[in-house]
């Protein structure tokens, strides 16, 4: 029952994230920012040429550091908002503790001999060593189809900083483990869970990198791989009994924020280190005619 309804939850989250990654403007040279609400904002821009210009700048898709700057540090802000209400609430509201014991309780209840087996093979998609030797893998690929020495400092730096930020605020945090697996007691602090943030900050990593010269099909395919991954971690800590929900999502929040952190710092899915406009649309344009 425990893997089922896993199974399900990731179905539908990679589902959610390949609709809204469809929905994401393909990069093109020369395409206008904001084309939707282009009619409707038309004249103030022109009155106001500093409108047009920061709209240009931060919305358009043929930027490096237009859209997908803009979407990054709204990731951020959220991410960052979402594990700070948490690391408050775990020491101060009784109804987060509630809804964490009942969760994990149904776990424990509900689970079976093959569904634990099944969840303890997919929770080591966040383990870290098990996510170092998927990056090796993946930048020695990436470096023969499109080379780039960016590509694993970028990935090393996803890796790294996750470890390091989340190992530090579960020192900070303390907080006590579940009890419902005794091997829990022997995994140290439990917020925000490393495994889920590991899973979500370099799994989309992993995305961003294979996403280089794909077709919007294909990047909006390896969008909803990587939330699907990074959900389906966050979903076995919690049914092993090693971690709490909130603990989860926390993980969850923090590992998109650093990694998109890290993307606005490498330049977004080109892995350009401060491309500019101009940088950007050429490749842009290779891409589409390679």
């Amino acid at each position: 029952m425990t893997l089922v309804l896993l199974l399900i939850v990731t179905f539908a989250s990679g589902l959610l994230a390949y609709g809204l990654s469809r929905r994401y403007p393909s990069p093109m040279v020369e395409q206008a920012p904001a084309r939707a609400a282009k009619e409707v904002i038309q004249t103030e821009a022109r009155r106001h040429p500093w409108l047009e210009r920061t709209l240009r700048q931060r919305l358009d898709p043929a930027a490096a550091t237009g859209l997908a700057l803009t979407l990054a540090l709204a990731v951020v802000s959220v991410g960052l908002f979402v594990l700070g209400v948490l690391a408050y609430l775990t020491r101060s509201s009784e109804t987060l503790a509630d809804l964490d014991a009942a969760v994990g309780q149904w776990g424990v209840d509900n689970a079976s001999a093959w569904a634990t087996t099944g969840l303890d093979w997919l929770t080591q998609l966040g383990d870290t060593w098990v996510c170092i030797a998927i990056a090796v893998v993946v930048a020695v690929v990436e470096m023969i189809r499109v080379p780039s020495r960016w590509v694993p400092v970028f990935l090393g730096v996803v890796i790294a900083g996750s470890v390091v930020i989340v190992n530090t605020a579960k020192e900070l945090l303390d907080r006590v483990r579940p009890e419902f697996n005794p091997i829990a007691e022997t995994l140290g602090p439990s917020f925000p869970s490393g495994h889920a943030a590991m899973a979500a900050a370099f799994w989309a990593a992993v995305a961003l990198v294979l996403a280089r010269r794909r077709s919007p099909r294909v990047r909006a395919l390896l969008t909803a791989g990587a939330v699907a991954i990074a959900v389906t971690v966050a979903g076995t800590r919690v049914l092993l009994g090693v971690h709490w929900l909130s603990d989860t999502i926390a993980g969850l929040a923090f590992g998109w924020a650093w990694f998109s952190l890290v993307a606005i710092a490498f330049g977004g899915r080109l892995l350009q280190l401060g491309a500019p406009v101009a940088a950007a649309t050429r490749d842009v344009a290779r891409a589409h005619t390679s």
